[in-house]
């Protein structure tokens, strides 16, 4: 992997308060360099970042173009993380569009004014529906299932448009199942390990939506981290895609199998209906583009990852109260 190095440089982290945003946020602090957080606080938070690191805070949405062009003038990287999650783009799809591909076609456009390095989207691999062939690579034929995906491959659309006729460095990275530390249970929109986590430390029932077979690429947020950074740095990602993964396919029951060996008791699990977004039975990525050409690959294993997260949760207990 390429040195992640930031030395004297400004960075515009778009949803810089949210779970992901805000571990990419610290990272770059960490290694010298200096941040921009333009978050509209929606379902981030300031307490996700580190209260030790300086940076700079503005609080408004990618959707006004004239904070946006602003903000990028003062920046030589943007890393774009911004965006309505699936849960809220499904019940409310007009804010999805507005967030989602008008405030990435606002980054785009602003870039022609004030030409930054490089712009990361960060997309994700909803995009991919129901594949043909495991694991997935990035030249997969899309297939969208919800208002979400589909405004994420908008987006992607537009950051290769605009590479192409407008030459604006760009470079995408489709994110799969991201967790770790900073992904609040309290929060509604969180994924399913949290969700897991507190029930079990609560000595709650955990409650898996069908039969607990279907399967993810669970990804640890430092990996995915370091993986959105080298796209940021490196000559070699510009006008290119990269799917974020581990290669590696794990069920919602081995995720429980899992966090009954951490927890060191047997876990029993209620059966609950799908949801209207639990349309993908399998997935698991192809991750040899980023590992060839960026020389990324995952150093964190899914069971690692997760003591991980359970030993922050228990640090942090992050809903108290």
């Amino acid at each position: 992997m390429i040195p992640i190095d930031f030395t004297d440089k400004t960075v515009l982290v778009t949803g810089g308060a949210g779970f992901v945003g805000s571990n990419v946020v610290s990272r770059i602090v960490r290694t010298g360099g200096r941040v921009i957080v333009l978050d509209d606080l929606f379902t981030g938070s300031l307490d996700n970042i580190d209260s030790d690191i300086p940076y700079e805070f503005v609080e408004g949405s990618v959707s006004d173009y004239e904070l946006v062009r602003g903000l990028m003038a003062r920046s030589d990287f943007v890393a774009h993380l911004a965006a309505r999650n699936i849960i809220i783009s499904t019940r409310n799809p007009i804010e999805d569009y507005r967030s989602n591909i008008g405030g990435t076609l606002n980054i785009l456009m602003a870039a022609r004014e004030t030409k930054p390095n490089r712009i990361v989207y960060t997309s994700s691999a909803s995009i991919y529906g129901n594949p043909r062939i495991l694991p997935i690579m990035e030249d997969e034929t899309p297939l969208t299932f919800s208002p979400y995906s589909v405004s994420k491959l908008a987006g992607e659309n537009y950051c290769y448009a605009f590479y192409e006729t407008f030459y604006v460095p760009a470079a995408v990275v489709r994110y799969s199942n991201i967790f770790g530390p900073k992904q609040n249970p309290a929060n509604p929109y969180c994924g399913v390990i949290s969700k897991f986590i507190r029930a079990i430390d609560r000595g709650e029932t955990p409650q898996i939506h069908g039969d607990g077979h279907q399967t993810r690429d669970f990804t640890y947020v430092d990996d995915a981290v370091d993986a959105t950074l080298s796209a940021l740095l490196s000559p070699r990602a510009e006008g290119m895609v990269f799917n974020i993964g581990t290669g590696t396919e794990t069920s919602i029951l081995d995720i429980v199998r899992t966090l009954s060996e951490i927890f060191g008791r047997e876990l029993v699990c209620e059966h609950i209906d799908r949801r209207d977004i639990d349309n993908i039975r399998r997935r698991v990525l192809n991750i040899e583009r980023i590992r060839t050409r960026l020389r990324w690959q995952p150093q964190v294993t899914f069971r690692e990852g997760l003591r991980r997260t359970v030993e922050w949760y228990r640090t942090i207990k992050p809903e108290a109260g």
